[in-house]
């Protein structure tokens, strides 16, 4: 194991009814002019917005609103949060939406305390100052509720790409099972795959003797793989909601993740899709990974049967661990096809004939490359992607 620091400091209210202590949340963690930041109609159909704001009010906090928030969230509404926060004053931004809706609250909270472009961030800058951030939740999905993470897609040439830091973790964050359960089936299962795929990243790593996080993957995926039908089946099921939504957030706080190399390739490799095709991303990592699983399988055999064998229910074949590695691989993607997830291109959407166009985007060049577990140049990249055709 590698040495590590990890320090999580985001306070969590978890269960029915909590978002009515998001006013009592800002008060205690030095709020006093709020921006709320949502997306689309869905808070204000479901009074979710209401009840949020009917909180600040009891504790006599100032608000503005920006909603708008898309899928893969936007450049444009970042750069209209950032002025809206410098000329109302805000001193905290509460997110009430999913990981995209976090993400560009987390891009607001940093480019608002920056004289530059927020961009910078975005292309490696450090992120050394944030307005704090609030959330409450609506989707598990991205674990940005617990993480320094945020993604923004550049609207200027569609690049989309990650930012972090330790001072973008939310203060706190509000987890209501109930707000997920009105969530499309498919909306849902792409949310899973997010989860499982922030676990994936973390568990195929170079380095040894980690057993203990290594468990603590297993624990979560095998949670997503008896969760996750239970849900699609009854989407009102709120406690295999709570288990999934609580997965969510551990999957990506990093808890998983510390004292161990890990690669998130895939990711990168998704991005590009989600950019060009602006599927949701949990989708384009069902057909990512799996395609990705397979090319670079052959790195560490062992790895890839230990989780055929200990999440997968695959049999050991010692005398030919690699049959138990490409089981393992395919059983997830059975498990993706039976929770409604796409696994090819076709299936998604994407065009063969756009795999140059993606490989340029990801910005690799000559002799750049992604991921650690294996590190993958251009070439690797669009093996890949054909992989997935």
């Amino acid at each position: 194991m590698n040495n590590f620091t990890f320090y999580s400091p985001t306070y969590f209210a978890f269960g029915k009814g909590t978002e009515k202590e998001a006013g009592r949340l800002i008060k205690r963690f030095g709020g006093s002019k709020v921006l709320i930041h949502y997306g689309g109609g869905s808070v204000i159909r479901s009074g979710l917005l209401d009840r949020v704001k009917e909180s600040l009010n009891k504790e006599n906090i100032e608000y503005i609103e920006l909603g708008g928030v898309k899928p893969n969230p936007r450049s444009g509404l970042v750069y209209e949060g950032i002025d809206l926060c410098r000329k109302e004053g805000i001193d905290f931004i509460l997110a009430v939406g999913g990981g995209s809706v976090i993400d560009s609250a987390k891009a607001i909270a940093a480019g608002a305390m920056y004289e530059g472009d927020f961009w910078d961030f975005f292309e490696g800058k450090p992120i050394e100052k944030a307005l704090p951030v609030g959330t409450v939740l609506t989707i598990a999905a991205a674990g940005s509720e617990g993480s320094g993470d945020t993604v923004i897609t550049k609207e200027e040439g569609m690049l989309k790409r990650g930012a972090g830091s330790e001072v973008l973790r939310p203060k706190f964050s509000i987890l209501n099972p109930e707000l997920t359960q009105t969530l499309p089936a498919y909306q849902t299962a792409c949310g899973a795959v997010d989860i499982m795929a922030h676990v994936f990243e973390r568990y195929f790593t170079n380095t040894k003797e980690v057993e203990i996080t290594d468990r603590l993957c297993e624990a979560i995926l095998l949670t997503m793989i008896k969760e996750v039908p239970r849900v699609i089946k009854d989407p009102n099921n709120y406690e295999a909601r709570a288990n999934i939504m609580w997965a969510g957030m551990v999957a990506h706080n990093n808890l998983v993740g510390v004292g161990r190399e890990q690669d998130w390739a895939s990711h990168g490799i998704e991005h590009e899709l989600s950019a060009l095709y602006d599927v949701a991303h949990g989708a384009g990592l069902a057909v990512v990974f799996p395609a990705w699983m397979t090319y670079v399988m052959k790195h560490d055999i062992n790895r890839f049967a230990q989780i055929a064998v200990r999440v997968w229910g695959c049999h050991m074949n010692f005398a030919n661990p690699e049959e138990t590695a490409r089981e393992g691989i395919e059983r997830f993607k059975q498990f993706l096809k039976s929770i409604g997830m796409p696994t090819t291109f076709k299936e998604l959407g994407a065009r063969e004939e756009d795999i140059p166009l993606m490989v340029e985007k990801l910005g690799l060049g000559e002799n750049g490359t992604i991921g650690s577990f294996v590190r993958l140049n251009s070439k690797d990249v669009e093996n890949i992607y054909r992989l997935a055709l």
